[in-house]
Order: C-alpha cells, then sequence, then structure tokens
C-alpha cells in the first residue's frame, strides 16, 4: 500500500525528485573526495613539510565542501517542496473522497478516524518523502562510495568492513523488528484519545449535567494511558538504539587503530591513508545506521498508508449518474414509489413500501414514534443514502439519474440536529445562496422568527458564531438553521422535526410566516407535536417503518388508530399540564 500511494502521487514530481537525486549524488561524492585529499595533506605536505601543497589542497577542500554545502541546500530544498506537496495531494484526495460518502460510509469509519487518517496519518508518509529525499538517496551512495574508497586507500583493513557493517545491521534490524507492532499499536491508540476527546468535547453539557465528570476523566486516563504505555513500548526500543550505534562506531574506530598501526610500523600503509580510511569506514557505518534508522520510519508509514488506502479505495454507496439528467420541466414535486431501505447486514428494514407524493404549494408532514424511520425516509431524497427498493422521485426524474447538482439546488433542508459552521450570522446563512444580499437574509430571518436576536446582537448579521453554534441556545440554532433554507428559495423544503425547540407560540407565527413564502414549493415536515402538522394538507403516519395512514388531521383521527393514539396521548399532557 505504501509503495502504491507513493507511486501514485509522488508520479507529478518525477523531475524534481531527478533534480534531488542529482544533487545527492554531486554532493555525496564531493563529501567522500574529502578524506583523501585530508590523507594528501597529511602524507604529501606535513610530511614532506610542503607549506604550499598544503595550502593549494586546503583550498581545493574548501571548494569542494562549498560544492557539498550548496548541493546539500539544494536536494534539501527540492525534497521538502516535493513533500509537502505530495501531503498536500494526498489531504486533498482523502477529504474530495470523504466528501463524496454518504452518512453510511462516515459511519464505517467514524469521524474521529477520518479526521486521523487525514492529519496524522499523512503527515508520516509525508516524513517519510522528507527524510528519504534529505537523508536516505544518499545513505546507499555514500555507503557504496565509503566502501570503494576505503579500498582505494587500503584493502588489507578491508575484513573490518566485512565485519562492522552486517554486526550493525544485524543489531539495528532485530530493535526494529520489535518496533513494527508497536507502531501499528500506536495508531489505533490515538484513534482511540481523539474519539473519547471529541466525544467529551460535544457532550460536555450532558457530562456536567449528570455529574459524570470523574467518570470521563477515568476514561479518557485509560485511554491515554494506553497511548502513553505503547509510545514508551516504542521510545525504549529506540533509545537501545544509538548506544549500539556508538557502541559498533567507537569499537571499529579502535580496531581500525589497532590493526592499521601495525601496519603503518610494517610501511604497509601511510598515516595519512590510515586516517582517510578510517573516515570512510566511519561514513559507510554512518550511513548504514542512518538508513536503518530511516526505515523504521517504513513500517509506521505503512501502517498509515494502508489507512490512507483504505479511505481511498472506499466506494460511495450514492454512486453519481453515468449519464445525469441535468433539465427537469416539473418543479416542486415530490413523489415516493413503493420505497424500501435497510442497512446492510440488518435483520429487517428500516422502510417498506413508502408510497405519497407532495405537490408543489402542498404541506405534507410525517409523524410516527419515535424509530418509526421518519429522518431515514427524509434522507433519501437528498441522498445522503439511497433507497434499496423503490424509487424516489423529485420532478418527476429519479433522483439516482439527476445530477447531483440540480438535485440539491431544489431541496432545502433543516436537518434534525441543526449544525452552524464557525463564522458569523451572515456566513451560515449564505450557504444557502452565497450572492443573498443582506436585505435577502433580514428577510429569511424575519420568517423564521429569528430577527428580533439576531438585531439584538452588537454585530448584527456578522455577530460571530462558534463551532456547531454552541454560543447560542438551541432554538435560537433551529431558526438560524431554518432561515438558512429559506435563503435559497428551494422548490422542495424538508424540514426535519425543525420545531421541537420552539415555544408554541413562536412555532405558530413561524408556519404562518411561512405560507407565503413556500406557496410554490412542496413542503415535507417531520414532526412529533401534532400542533405542528394539525393544518398539513396530507398527514403521512409512520409505524414501524411502514405507512398506516395517509390523509388531514380530522380524517386520521377517525381511521387511524396509531394517529388518534398520538393525539390523545398529546392532548392528555397538555390537559394535565
Amino acid at each position: 500500500m505504501l509503495t502504491r500511494l507513493l507511486r501514485t502521487y509522488l508520479q507529478p514530481y518525477r523531475r524534481p525528485l531527478t533534480v534531488v537525486v542529482l544533487l545527492q549524488l554531486v554532493g555525496t561524492m564531493a563529501s567522500l573526495y574529502l578524506p583523501s585529499l585530508n590523507a594528501d595533506i597529511i602524507d604529501q605536505g606535513i610530511a614532506r613539510g610542503d607549506t604550499g601543497y598544503i595550502v593549494r589542497t586546503g583550498g581545493w577542500m574548501l571548494l569542494v565542501s562549498a560544492l557539498q554545502i550548496a548541493c546539500s541546500i539544494a536536494a534539501v530544498y527540492f525534497g521538502a517542496r516535493t513533500a509537502m506537496s505530495f501531503g498536500r495531494d494526498v489531504r486533498a484526495a482523502i477529504f474530495g473522497r470523504v466528501m463524496s460518502f454518504s452518512a453510511r460510509e462516515v459511519g464505517q469509519f467514524g469521524a474521529p478516524s477520518l479526521i486521523t487518517r487525514n492529519t496524522n496519518d499523512v503527515q508520516q508518509v509525508q516524513m517519510l518523502v522528507v527524510v528519504t529525499c534529505t537523508l536516505l538517496v544518499a545513505a546507499p551512495i555514500t555507503c557504496v562510495g565509503g566502501v570503494i574508497m576505503a579500498l582505494r586507500e587500503d584493502a588489507g583493513l578491508s575484513w573490518l568492513m566485512l565485519v562492522c557493517v552486517p554486526v550493525l545491521v544485524l543489531a539495528i534490524g532485530m530493535i526494529i523488528r520489535k518496533m513494527v507492532p508497536q507502531f501499528r499499536l500506536m495508531q489505533t491508540r490515538i484513534d482511540t484519545v481523539n474519539r473519547v476527546l471529541r466525544e467529551q468535547i460535544s457532550g460536555i453539557r450532558v457530562v456536567r449535567a449528570f455529574v459524570r465528570e470523574p467518570y470521563e476523566t477515568r476514561r479518557f486516563d485509560a485511554a491515554n494511558a494506553d497511548l502513553t504505555a505503547t509510545a514508551l513500548r516504542t521510545g525504549r526500543l529506540m533509545a537501545l538504539i544509538f548506544p549500539i550505534v556508538m557502541l559498533v562506531l567507537n569499537a571499529s574506530s579502535v580496531a581500525v587503530l589497532w590493526f592499521g598501526a601495525s601496519r603503518i610500523d610494517a610501511g604497509q600503509i601511510q598515516i595519512g591513508a590510515l586516517t582517510a580510511f578510517l573516515s570512510y569506514l566511519m561514513l559507510t557505518l554512518m550511513s548504514v545506521m542512518m538508513a536503518t534508522f530511516m526505515l523504521m520510519m517504513v513500517p509506521r508509514a505503512a501502517v498509515c498508508a494502508e489507512r490512507i488506502v483504505e479511505v481511498l479505495d472506499t466506494d460511495s454507496s450514492v454512486v453519481p449518474p453515468k449519464r445525469p439528467v441535468t433539465e427537469v420541466n416539473v418543479h416542486g414535486d415530490l413523489e415516493l414509489r413503493d420505497v424500501r431501505f435497510q442497512y446492510p447486514g440488518a435483520a429487517a428494514p428500516v422502510l417498506r413500501d413508502i408510497s405519497f407524493r407532495a405537490r408543489a404549494g402542498q404541506t405534507t408532514a410525517i409523524i410516527g414514534s419515535t424509530g418509526a424511520g421518519k429522518t431515514t425516509l427524509l434522507g433519501l431524497v437528498p441522498r445522503l443514502f439511497d433507497a434499496t427498493g423503490g424509487t424516489v422521485l423529485v420532478d418527476g426524474e429519479d433522483v439516482r439519474d439527476l445530477s447531483p447538482d440540480i438535485l440539491w439546488q431544489r431541496i432545502g433542508l433543516v436537518p434534525q440536529r441543526p449544525y452552524l459552521f464557525t463564522g458569523t450570522v451572515a456566513s451560515n446563512l449564505r450557504y444557502g445562496n452565497p450572492d443573498a444580499t443582506d436585505e435577502e437574509l433580514w428577510t429569511s430571518l424575519e420568517i423564521a422568527q429569528a430577527r428580533d436576536f439576531v438585531e439584538a446582537l452588537p454585530e448584527g448579521l456578522e455577530a460571530p458564531v462558534a463551532q456547531g453554534g454552541t454560543n447560542l441556545s438551541g432554538g435560537q440554532r433551529q431558526r438560524l438553521a431554518i432561515a438558512r433554507a429559506l435563503v435559497r428559495r428551494p422548490e422542495i423544503y424538508l424540514f426535519d422535526d425543525s420545531f421541537s425547540a420552539l415555544d408554541l407560540g413562536t412555532d405558530a407565527r413561524l408556519r404562518a410566516a411561512l405560507r407565503p413564502v413556500t406557496a410554490d414549493a412542496a413542503v415535507i415536515i417531520v414532526a412529533q407535536r401534532v400542533s405542528t402538522i394539525v393544518d398539513a394538507d396530507q398527514i403521512i403516519v409512520l409505524e414501524d417503518g411502514a405507512i398506516v395512514g395517509i390523509g388531514r388531521h380530522q380524517e386520521l383521527i377517525e381511521t387511524c388508530p396509531t394517529y388518534a393514539e398520538i393525539v390523545e396521548s398529546q392532548l392528555t399532557v397538555a390537559a394535565v399540564a
């Protein structure tokens, strides 16, 4: 998965990557040339007292060093730029894929996991690309070049390399092998911490209302302790690497000096050549160590790549049409024909044999007990998920054949739990229509019975709105969500229990103000209160996912026992109150 991800998203950056490899090659060759020049200064200049040779060779070393520095800086620049572009592209791809998901796929992964995959996981793979471009590319060049240059200085000590390099690789390799499962576990632990923290922040009011702070503290402590324990195990293994590397390096240096001294004494090697050999051995071991150390990032990056590709390979269950319909003749007409919906793996369908029609200028209400399938039914219209049987028609066309943009332009949805985005009142309202004027915003606010409280805010339309609208009351959020839908002036309004947080007076005034605005549109209202839907043109009664009654209020009281029971229970509660 890692190779596939890198190949796919680094393909557009072949040229800068080629430049990075060439720069690293030139820079590494320059660094390998320096010990040889240093050996010449010792053997040809210092040993013979030739100051001129020392100065000339020293100047040449400065030029080679300058070339190495310039190549290294340029390689890091192009490598980092490429890695950042890679990360940007992968994040954009994940975001685009998630935006195409239906509610089913979002629920399958979960919001905390999707956030982690698009941030932490991408960052891990991105860091691997950075390290590869800046360090890992140079490691094999240094290793091969160091061996060649060391043999060129003295072949008699080459056996030391045959001992030192495998010992270093074996020692670090054993540690990395134990670290791989810890890296895999760490990503899961991060997901868990994100999930727990997200739940606690979102549900802080519930936590405080039920005095559950100690319990939630213990729950977070448990998740945090698991992550900490995994990170500590990984850290302890990583901490072993440096002492082992230093032990091998220092032992190798001692061995070179020990056996090299006897060769100098025998006249088989000069002091400068021994110094160069030691430098090349150190460069070779350091490149092996660096490559092995960098390869430690591969297991974690591979785990992250698997999680990223899992999202990218998941297709939405709501598939855009291959030949979308972009023009329709009818406007404001909604019809469901024998609609059925069942979640994957569920024992029974949520909806079955749902058939009704809502025309422009008509208000259709849907009522039923909790879990009857009201919200699910409403979600089929904008294709939050697709029906598993039957047909949903908007303006005479199957929603699965309509262009998504055409479909969504015709629908104004006010969800059961209204969500407002970080910004201002105006920016939230303009989600419905980005080109809406301030006058249109105020008109929509007045219809939604929200003008008074918005005018009371010091900044008016520019009043700040916190994430989720948490700085507003539930009723204020609902009214702003209704106003947002009104700004759009759609042909089909879907109100999913959107009046539940309003008092009866505000509810009545809002519905009265809606009538002239929605006279040419189909209005679908999901409600729990009978008073909200008593004047609807048709009322649909749902029970256990099936329609048990369709008609007007008075007609259903006489013909539908389920509806009569709902009305009687609410009237009884009202009388008691």
